[in-house]
């Protein structure tokens, strides 16, 4: 007998420390951590050099220097236009149905694990750097992480850029409302995927939505209300999946809180290490100027020396008058000379000395001064980033203590029901605005919904019929 199963298709936090359990949170079997599958785990900034780095050399050809691209994955971390990557989370069924260690998650497993491996195939527009299959929560899951990039970009800015917008448009998903995005619409997609193969395995996709045939009033409100409560009954199913992945992400949360906190207590740390680095170097700059100033008298007193015996003329003594001259030179000219050679082979010497001494403490006091303004820069971005952490932490947090307070107040049944019922009034409004485009007579409408349902099947068709050609 076939099984039926619900499938979650949904946006993940993209926690890539949780994915790759660097720490482990309330929801997470220890025990179980060892069973999970790392398909993928390549460090961001790489990822981000190696797709990025020629278009950004092309760009900056004949630019000025202050409108060129020297960090591309800086410029999207401090942008606002696009993410440096995105996150999915993938899942067949809940903890009812296909919980961890059961027979049907071993085959919840399998399936997403051959659904895995022709993801990038199918999207060849996004870079997985990151994939996990988690089998140490409730149910088995995937985290898919990506990097949406289009090359030959023909527009404002580089060639070869990031843009999911643009990313999944080339996979051939057109945006349509706000509800019916290009995000939307490629989930939806991977999720028909996901379905075919769950029917090798013997698992058809739960789906929400049935189309019934024309009935009698008394018959069609009857076969409504039964429609109603399968409906009921397959929402609470999808509810369920989709509340064990979000609460999953508030554990994720209260987890990225704790790192944030001890990342800020280590960034405070660096800080006063910096400034306490900063402030040796100063000193060294002041011992350095002291230093120089004790050298320049000595300095000053060589200038003076090497100018006093380059006056020789003043220092010949005078001939007698018998005196021969061989006698004279032996005797006087070349003892002088003997003696001032001598004095000013050691003064050069000490001139060199001098001048390396002072060169050198030249060159260090330049490297102190170039640390002590690299010092003051870290010092700066140091504080910086803390005030970043502590924003991203009283975020995290403010959303951490509404959840556990709304579940506190509500409880988590009240907050299922108000789900169902905004599910409800919105299925309300979608069709009382089918009914308003519905047309009056009986035969029209007749026509009209066989035009609906054949339209519907050819849509279906086309996207299997696009599937398989993705899969070759």
């Amino acid at each position: 007998m076939t099984m039926k199963r619900t499938i979650s298709g949904m946006v993940g936090a993209g926690s890539l420390a949780h994915n790759r359990r660097d720490f482990i949170a309330e929801n997470v079997d220890p025990n179980r951590v060892h069973l999970n599958i790392c398909y993928q785990n390549e460090n961001l900034k790489e990822v981000y050099k190696e797709l990025f780095d020629d278009s950004v050399e092309r760009y900056n050809v004949g630019k000025r220097k202050d409108r060129q691209i020297t960090n591309y994955y800086e410029k999207i971390r401090q942008g606002k236009q696009e993410k440096l990557f995105h996150e999915v989370i993938f899942q067949i069924g809940n903890c009812e149905d296909m919980a961890v260690g059961t027979q049907d998650g071993e085959l919840a497993v399998k399936v997403l694990d051959e659904y895995v491996k022709d993801f990038e195939k199918r999207n060849p527009t996004l870079h997985v750097f990151s994939c996990y299959l988690h089998q140490d929560e409730a149910t088995p899951h995937l985290h898919i992480d990506f990097v949406p990039y289009v090359t030959g970009w023909k527009g404002k800015g580089m060639d070869t850029r990031v843009s999911l917008k643009q990313a999944l448009k080339s996979l051939g998903f057109q945006g349509g409302n706000k509800h019916d995005t290009e995000l939307n619409q490629w989930i939806n997609n991977e999720k028909e995927v996901l379905a075919e193969i769950m029917e090798r395995y013997g698992i058809e996709w739960e789906r929400k939505g049935t189309h019934e045939e024309h009935l009698d009033v008394y018959n069609y409100k009857k076969k409504e209300r039964a429609k109603e409560v399968r409906a009921l009954e397959r929402e609470k199913e999808f509810l369920t999946a989709e509340n064990e992945v979000l609460s999953a992400q508030i554990a994720k949360s209260k987890a990225d809180i704790n790192v944030l906190e001890q990342e800020k207590k280590q960034a405070v740390k660096e800080k006063k290490q910096a400034e306490q680095r900063a402030e040796k170097a100063e000193k060294e700059l002041q011992s350095i100027e002291e230093r120089q100033k004790q050298l320049q008298p000595i300095m000053n007193q060589v200038d003076r020396e090497l100018k006093k015996f380059g006056k020789v003329d003043l220092l010949l003594p005078e001939a007698g008058s018998l005196e021969r001259a061989s006698t004279y030179r032996d005797k006087k000219i070349k003892p002088l000379f003997i003696k001032m050679k001598n004095y000013v082979a050691t003064m050069a010497a000490k001139v060199l000395e001098v001048t390396e001494e002072l060169e050198k403490w030249k060159n260090k006091y330049q490297r102190l001064k170039i640390d002590y303004n690299n010092l003051q820069k870290d010092v700066d971005e140091t504080w910086e980033y803390c005030n970043r952490l502590s924003a991203d932490k009283e975020r995290l947090q403010i959303i951490s203590d509404r959840y556990d307070r709304v579940m506190r107040v509500l409880g988590k049944s009240i907050i299922e029901a108000a789900v169902q019922k905004d599910i409800q009034m919105e299925k309300a409004l979608e069709e009382k605005q089918r009914r308003e485009h519905m047309p009056q007579g009986i035969h029209d409408r007749l026509k009209w919904s066989k035009e609906r349902n054949d339209e519907y099947n050819m849509q279906r068709k086309k996207n299997r019929t696009k599937n398989r050609g993705m899969e070759i």
